[in-house]
């Protein structure tokens, strides 16, 4: 298809777009028509390397072959089931995942999106506890399709919603980097999570449930928490009688180099937990896992979750397979060693060009953060859109995210398949693009004075 074609399509047929968010201009962007591995392919053949793993449903790999063949024998047999009837492929998912979550985590519903899983764990956590207030972290991001997820994605502000959820409020995220109280971990003490707890009793308008968080705060701009953060915040969450809910959308299943991204920090267990994205190697499906006791608690006070689709065959079906290829093919310790090299590549580029002021994140869900001046912090954030246009034109797509509206981080998030070759690539495209950027900032810079 042509772009003439394409954006007669855009305009004739086409929802627009809101030109803030990271979806605006869109239709100015290639246009995808195949992809394999850590590769996509617009409609004029060009090749790009895909470091943001689709929206991050491709983090095992493009057309994985494996997924692709278990999709294509189950649809011969069983593509669609009435959710009120089990069937094989849900039953032998149940099982998979249930072995796989570490204990006491063992239940597990279906659901067809991350924001789905979302809304049904914050629930699950009001029906286990019987409580209604559920808090969050200020830069934090859970969805946007529903009235509840939308009011929890505190990073998106939720002023742009004509309405929010009631009994839902932040508490401040532990951004070490851009401390909102001005203090250096660990001298710090974790005063960021003391002040917002007393906020958090002052303001609760009821008995409080949960507390939802990611491991790695992801679109908030890859903020990774300081050691002991969530130890802390789960002690205070059970004087509270709170349940600790942990979204693994972006973490789990391998990305950070464990299977989930809460096992980074030792003596952490969260009640509930959310998996999505490439859970089903790029098909729509997403779980709620949870302790046997608080499933059965909430079910006893009528919890009930599901859609349509949620545990159609074919969705189950390519579950389980994904999580058969994140063991089989050992995909915590290919994000480990990605790492590895992306860092060791961007720490050179630190060294060399003072626009980094930052770089952070796990396994395959890495972020840099780029400043205008290393101890202002400014965010760079004409800077950083130049080098992502460079980068695209190059043949490297990724996300830029930040905090409070600013887009200064590039967040790189290559498939746990990308080859040697192919980051050693990205970051040679990456590289070139700081550098001229670098080159053109301190020459204007030098042409002001």
């Amino acid at each position: 298809m042509d772009r003439t074609r394409a954006r007669e399509i855009v305009d004739t047929w086409m929802f627009p777009t809101e030109k803030k968010s990271y979806m605006g201009g869109l239709e100015d962007r290639p246009i995808l028509a195949s992809s394999i591995g850590s590769t996509v392919v617009d409609t004029d053949g060009k090749e790009y390397l895909d470091f943001q793993s689709g929206q991050m449903g491709a983090a095992l790999g493009h057309q994985h072959p494996r997924i692709v063949k278990a999709i294509t024998e189950t649809m011969k047999k069983l593509l669609h089931a009435s959710n009120a009837m089990l069937n094989v492929p849900r039953l032998k998912l149940h099982e998979r995942l249930g072995k796989l979550l570490p204990r006491p985590l063992q239940k597990s519903l279906f659901l067809v999106s991350g924001s789905d899983a979302i809304e049904a764990a914050a629930d699950l956590a009001r029906k286990a506890t019987g409580g209604l207030d559920v808090i969050g972290l200020h830069v934090g991001l859970h969805g946007s399709t529903s009235y509840l997820t939308r009011s929890l994605s505190f990073a998106w502000k939720r002023s742009k919603h004509s309405l929010v959820a009631p009994a839902t409020s932040a508490i401040l995220a532990p951004h070490c980097y851009r401390c909102p109280l001005g203090l250096t971990y660990p001298k710090c003490e974790i005063q960021c999570l003391k002040t917002s707890l007393e906020l958090a009793d002052a303001n609760f308008t009821s008995t409080p449930a949960a507390f939802i968080g990611e491991p790695i705060l992801s679109a908030g701009g890859v903020i990774v928490p300081p050691p002991s953060y969530y130890r802390a915040l789960q002690a205070e969450l059970k004087r509270r009688n709170m349940l600790m809910i942990f979204d693994e959308s972006q973490t789990g299943l391998g990305k950070t180099g464990k299977m989930f991204g809460f096992q980074h920090e030792e003596g952490v267990t969260p009640d509930i937990i959310t998996i999505s994205k490439h859970f089903g190697g790029g098909l729509p499906i997403s779980a709620v896992c949870t302790t046997s006791e608080i499933a059965e608690r909430a079910v006893r006070n009528g919890y009930f979750a599901t859609r349509s689709h949620a545990t159609d065959p074919l969705l189950c079906a390519a579950g389980e397979e994904s999580l058969n290829i994140v063991v089989e093919e050992d995909m915590p310790a290919r994000a480990a060693r990605i790492e590895a090299r992306v860092r060791k590549a961007l720490a050179e580029m630190a060294g060399e060009f003072e626009l980094i002021g930052d770089v952070r994140g796990r396994g395959v869900l890495l972020g840099v953060e780029f400043v205008t001046d290393r101890q202002k912090k400014t965010a760079a954030n004409a800077e950083v859109q130049q080098i992502a246009t460079y980068c695209l034109d190059k043949g490297l797509i990724f996300q830029l995210r930040g905090t409070q509206g600013d887009l200064n981080v590039v967040r790189l998030v290559p498939p746990m398949v990308t080859t040697d070759a192919e980051i050693e690539r990205a970051m040679s495209i990456l590289r070139d693009a700081v550098q001229i950027v670098s080159r053109n900032a301190r020459g204007a810079s030098q042409a002001a004075e």
